[in-house]
């Protein structure tokens, strides 16, 4: 159930308990900041019976009337005491800016326990702890104790970091860049990112929503939310960390591969959550995104006076997967009576250094208005026949005629303030790099389509769920944690194709097995300990049906000969199959996200490339698709020269029902089908690794 956040973003009326008149404490600072708050303002400090023209009352049981958010800014070991009373008092919003939580250490652990417990008992929204506090600039509240507070804007901020914030908004003083709200989330004991992207979404004043965070604490949930939030609204995050994290066992290719990143990664793409990598793509996507419509499509159109600057232009666009839009040629004819006859017409549009003001304005609205052209890019380095702040009206001017998204570079210092005040009255971002102004444009374009992407469900195949549950249970009751080839049948229960086979138990049943099979065959040890099969000779390629018994007598005695403490439960008998195109398919369960699916191309891909993609299970087919088309070596599936394709929608088809296997069998903790043998006309799974919790679920 959503939480209400409306008293505390909102409020009408605030407390500040720890609230002092000495100044350089936080207390006072906070208090400050509070104080210009419009609606009734109460200190709690048993020291003062008034604090910065504020009544002051000596503890929260003692204020005259409830309050809709108490602001907590004293030693750790009172905040506890604090909850209590406002749960006490009816107060139901809290932000707890005091240190000393789960950050310190095993007492402060134990604290941020009790404090969750307490929020639960009275059903309080709390903030923090260790919190630099938030501002809602809408009614005018600062409840932080930083020097300034934010300009009211459209954008909706968060951050994991104080420090952070503290810096943004000396930063958006600079750029004069508003907000509609920003939100220090400090340890999020009770209140999470989730819990305020709610609140965003409902906002009507939030065009984008922008944060810097850490981590998640419910990924399922923030998929869920992001996916549907960013069908109306941008979600730009700023995720911090890209080493692996969380513990678990490394026994298969996904488990080395995968890092928590490639979660993260994965679950931002699949739920339509714009990845900015530096601080100044954040804001700047932010920007962009509050400010300027949404393009149709990815050609852009770039206009300039400097021929570097436009080369540089449409190389940043090549690496942000825009066109070169090709110009109509009404267009051209137009462009070539309008501009100097030195310029280059072909897009880019090049006017050169000469070109009057007049020259360059006709150039870009014609540019703009040009059919195929969707979004564009305006550059310029000092001319003295331009001035900047002249050229930037001409911009503004041709941007209302035709309503395209546009940004803007132009390398300039000093020289483009008073263009930039210009510019920014417009809502269009101006840049020194030109890179970094068609970035800005790009991201328009990803955003418009992740808006207009068709949302699917994931697809529930008919599967065995009842045989599945039987090879599992069996492998816990035996205490196995790590299960190979004799958990085959696991597939087979999830319609998952297999390479034919079976387990024998001694040689003459190996021989038995071979002689049923009646092809040759390869012969595989199975051991709980022995998961990496090759490397320890525990594999035999080829063997005639009529030789298999002696064959497997042979591979059991030398393993046993070798490895006499490590327990052998026979050898796995499986049908040889011809030569195909190898891919690998595995799973590893990310503490924050869950199932993380893992594919790639078998053999030096994985092995050396590490040519693999991720993706969050449970996919939909749309899902599933993608998978295929982001590895870099897709093209071997498509076939080339002279191969034929492999088996797509068969593959695709494998990948769902794996899907759904680690989906609803959350004891699996990792999983490798690696190879995968792929043909023209089916796909066949020839060897399964897996590690099973050791408890069960």
């Amino acid at each position: 159930m959503r939480r209400s956040l409306d008293g505390l973003l909102f409020p009408r009326s605030v407390a500040v308990v720890g609230a002092t008149p000495l100044p350089g404490k936080i207390g006072n600072a906070v208090m400050a900041n509070v104080a210009r708050f419009p609606g009734p303002v109460f200190a709690v400090n048993p020291k003062y019976s008034e604090v910065l023209g504020r009544p002051s009352f000596p503890s929260v049981r003692d204020l005259p009337q409830p309050v809709d958010l108490a602001v907590v800014v004293i030693p750790a070991e009172g905040v506890l005491q604090v909850l209590r009373e406002c749960g006490e008092k009816g107060i139901k919003n809290v932000v707890v800016i005091s240190a000393g939580f789960k950050e310190i250490g095993k007492e402060g652990v134990q604290r941020e326990r009790e404090l969750v417990r307490l929020a639960h008992e009275y059903g309080l929204n709390v903030l923090g702890p260790n919190a630099f506090g938030f501002i809602s600039p809408r009614v005018g509240l600062n409840t932080t104790f930083a020097p300034r507070t934010a300009l009211p804007g459209h954008i909706a901020f968060l951050s994991q970091s104080g420090a952070f914030c503290t810096s943004v908004l000396d930063w958006a003083w600079k750029e004069k860049i508003g907000f509609s709200h920003f939100v220090s989330l400090g340890n999020k004991a009770v209140l999470d990112e989730c819990d305020f992207l709610e609140a965003f979404a409902e906002d009507p004043e939030t065009r984008v929503i922008v944060a810097y965070l850490e981590g998640i604490r419910d990924g399922p949930r923030f998929m869920a939310l992001a996916r549907a939030i960013s069908r109306t609204k941008p979600i730009v995050i700023l995720k911090a960390g890209r080493a692996e994290a969380g513990a678990r066992a490394v026994s298969s290719h996904t488990g080395t591969l995968a890092g928590s990143d490639h979660a993260y990664e994965a679950a931002f793409r699949q739920c339509g959550v714009i990845r900015a990598r530096t601080v100044e793509e954040l804001f700047d996507f932010a920007y962009i995104l509050s400010r300027q419509p949404l393009p149709k499509g990815k050609r852009i159109g770039i206009v300039t006076n400097a021929g570097g600057a436009g080369v540089m232009a449409a190389d940043a666009a090549e690496w942000e997967g825009l066109s070169v839009a090709r110009l109509r040629e009404e267009t051209l004819q137009a462009l070539a009576q309008k501009v100097p006859e030195e310029a280059a017409i072909y897009n880019p549009v090049d006017v050169v250094g000469h070109a009057t003001l007049e020259q360059y304005q006709a150039a870009l609205e014609l540019v703009l208005a040009d059919p195929g052209v969707d979004l564009a890019v305006a550059l310029s380095a000092p001319h003295p026949i331009l001035r900047f702040a002249d050229l930037a009206r001409a911009v503004r001017q041709a941007q209302e005629r035709t309503g395209k998204p546009l940004a803007v570079s132009f390398m300039a210092g000093e020289l483009g303030e008073e263009a930039e005040e210009v510019l920014r009255g417009a809502g269009i971002p101006s840049f020194f790099d030109p890179a970094r102004a068609v970035r800005a444009v790009a991201v328009l374009a990803r955003y418009a389509e992740i808006r207009h992407r068709p949302q699917e469900a994931p697809p529930t195949l008919p599967v065995e769920r009842e045989r599945a549950r039987r090879v599992l249970e069996e492998a816990r009751r035996r205490g196995r944690v790590r299960l190979g080839l004799e958990a085959m049948d696991l597939l087979a229960a999830y319609g998952i194709p297999r390479a034919r086979g079976a387990l024998a138990k001694t040689a003459e049943e190996a021989g038995r097995i071979a002689r049923d099979l009646g092809t040759p065959v390869a012969l595989k040890i199975v051991s709980p300990e022995l998961t990496h099969k090759t490397e320890v000779g525990g594999v035999r390629l080829n063997v005639p049906p009529e030789e298999a018994d002696r064959v497997a007598w042979e591979l059991l005695r030398s393993l046993r000969s070798r490895f006499p403490e490590v327990p052998l439960d026979g050898v796995y008998v499986q049908e040889m199959l011809p030569p195909g195109r190898e891919v690998i398919l595995g799973m590893v369960r990310d503490p924050t996200f869950g199932p993380l699916l893992m594919f790639g191309l078998g053999g030096i891909y994985v092995e050396v490339l590490r040519d693999v993609a991720f993706a969050v299970a449970p996919l939909s087919r749309a899902e599933a698709e993608e998978l295929l088309e982001l590895v870099r070596g897709k093209r071997l599936l498509t076939g080339v020269r002279g191969q034929p394709p492999v088996a797509r929608a068969a593959l695709v088809e494998l990948i769902l029902r794996v899907s759904q296997l680690v989906t609803e069998n959350p004891q699996i903790l990792e999983l490798d089908l690696n190879p995968i043998l792929c043909y023209p006309d089916r796909v066949v799974a020839v060897d399964l690794r897996l590690t099973v919790s050791e408890e069960g679920v």
